[in-house]
């Protein structure tokens, strides 16, 4: 008879991890089930319970395809299913782990969740990477006065140590951003005491990468070994995060490896194929916006890349035919169920739902004049030259009008996202504006959606991001790839099992 384990998601955003393990946990060879989930933000939060709420039934309810095909508002699920609302309500806790109090809330549950499932239950989530990642590293250095030392958020990952070692699971996946790996504290690596914190905890941990072979003779990997690049597992985005998994180590004495524990690698997704079948859209003007005035915009863009001096010849070719079309985009949103076009088979079984007839998520921003012409001139380039171009290439009206343009630490301010490729790395900063996240087609003088950038993530085209387009924007990019997660649930399970 298969083991029936508990999750608890700490640090969980909008539910990535929890999504993927959940999924995973449907399948009655791998069964598991999200007993508890916290997180802080409360737009995550909204999105989380939402999740937690339809995942409480078998199949989730036709209330939530009716609103979702019609455009019209949620239902008070409270009313309307108050049982499942409770259980859902249960499940995700608005906490800010580190704070006063909440181990002591929490230190009660997690001893009565051990003893209810015997020991099996898996630990997962994400500390908070600010102050790991090579940006934030960046913005700390220059602020006067910054003292790594004393930068609280470098030290979250012991709110997860600590419940790791009340909750002694059978197994914990803990990940974070690449910038782990070289971030120091006192002139050390911090990596090496987030694993000796993370061994010593509890009854004592083996801790295993994922994507490469564990040391045969039980010794530690290297901590290289702990990357993963999601893009090789199925993922279209170069997303390159440590991903941590920890076996108790009175089950990993009978561990018998056998090659990494992630399988082979996957035939690379591209951008392209990602966001297959989505309908083309128009972006915005952020004033006057209608649809002639942006056309105008689109067109008076393309006259100037075409005449400007330093255009390169397929650049410039590009733009006279959008300044000559007579067709371009002309909605700014589309409620129109992707056709499924190229998209290999497993990933449309990921994405799609055959109840859901709509897209969610499906709007545009509005950019300035400038933006858009050069979101023109580098989605052409790109399509030309298949990479994004550099600052200095741009002609010269197109160049920012900011004091630090030469300094060198913007030559990749505005970067298309290639068609035949994986994206790159899905942040946060998607949400502050869409520079980093061109959309590939000239024509549409854009950035991405929130929902070209959830399919980038892979969350599941019925996945429901609640808050304003600004906060849907930086959960998705807040988030742990699901389809990675799930892929990581079977092989923890299998570990497990």
């Amino acid at each position: 008879m298969s083991k029936d384990f508990a999750i608890i998601d700490l640090f969980a955003g909008p539910g990535g991890l929890s999504e993927g393990f959940s999924r995973a946990g449907r399948d009655k060879e791998t069964p598991m089930k999200t007993h508890l989930s916290i997180e802080m933000d409360d737009h995550a939060i909204q999105t989380l319970r939402l999740r937690a709420f339809l995942r409480s039934f078998d199949r989730f309810p036709q209330e939530y395809y009716v609103a979702l095909n019609s455009g019209l508002e949620l239902p008070d699920w409270a009313d309307l299913y108050p049982n499942n609302w409770k259980v859902a309500a249960k499940e995700v806790r608005q906490r800010v782990l580190g704070s006063d109090g909440v181990f002591e809330e929490l230190a009660t549950e997690l001893d009565q969740v051990r003893e209810r499932h015997h020991g099996d239950t898996i630990l997962i989530g994400g500390p908070p990477c600010q102050a790991y990642s090579l940006v934030g590293r960046s913005r700390n250095r220059g602020k006067a006065g910054y003292v790594p030392e004393d930068d609280n958020r470098h030290f979250l990952y012991r709110e997860y140590v600590r419940i790791l070692d009340r909750l002694r699971p059978a197994a914990f996946v803990m990940e974070n951003v690449k910038g782990m790996l070289s971030s120091q504290i006192n002139g050390g690596r911090i990596f090496s005491k987030v694993l000796d914190d993370l061994e010593e905890a509890g009854d004592g941990y083996r801790l295993l990468p994922l994507a490469t072979s564990a040391p045969l003779d039980g010794s530690r990997a290297s901590a290289k070994d702990f990357l993963i690049r999601s893009e090789d597992f199925g993922v279209p985005q170069a997303r390159h995060r440590v991903i941590i998994l920890g076996v108790r180590v009175d089950l990993a004495q009978r561990l018998k490896l056998d090659g990494p524990l992630l399988g082979a690698t996957q035939k690379q997704v591209d951008v392209g194929t990602a966001i297959d079948g989505l309908s083309p859209l128009r972006s915005g003007l952020s004033r006057g916006d209608t649809t002639e005035a942006w056309k105008a915009a689109v067109r008076e863009q393309a006259i100037r890349i075409a005449r400007a001096g330093n255009t390169p010849e397929e650049v410039r070719n590009i733009a006279q035919r959008i300044s000559s079309a007579t067709k371009l985009p002309e909605a700014r949103s589309s409620r129109e169920k992707a056709i499924a076009g190229n998209m290999p088979k497993h990933l449309l079984r990921w994405f799609d739902d055959e109840r859901l007839r709509a897209t969610l998520h499906h709007e545009t921003r509005g950019h300035i004049p400038e933006d858009i012409g050069r979101y023109l001139f580098s989605s052409a380039f790109s399509s030309s030259y298949s990479r994004s171009p550099k600052l200095d290439e741009f002609p010269d009206f197109l160049q920012p009008a900011h004091k630090n343009r030469d300094s060198g630490h913007f030559s990749d301010r505005f970067r298309t996202q290639l068609s035949g490729r994986p994206s790159t790395t899905v942040t946060s900063h998607i949400s502050k504006d869409g520079h980093y996240f061109i959309h590939p087609d000239p024509g549409q003088c854009r950035s991405l959606t929130v929902r070209e950038a959830a399919r980038l993530q892979t969350f599941p085209d019925n996945y429901l991001f609640c808050g304003s387009r600004t906060k849907q924007y930086h959960q998705v990019g807040n988030a742990v790839p699901p389809y990675l997660a799930w892929q990581i649930a079977k092989a923890v399970y299998k570990v497990l099992g």
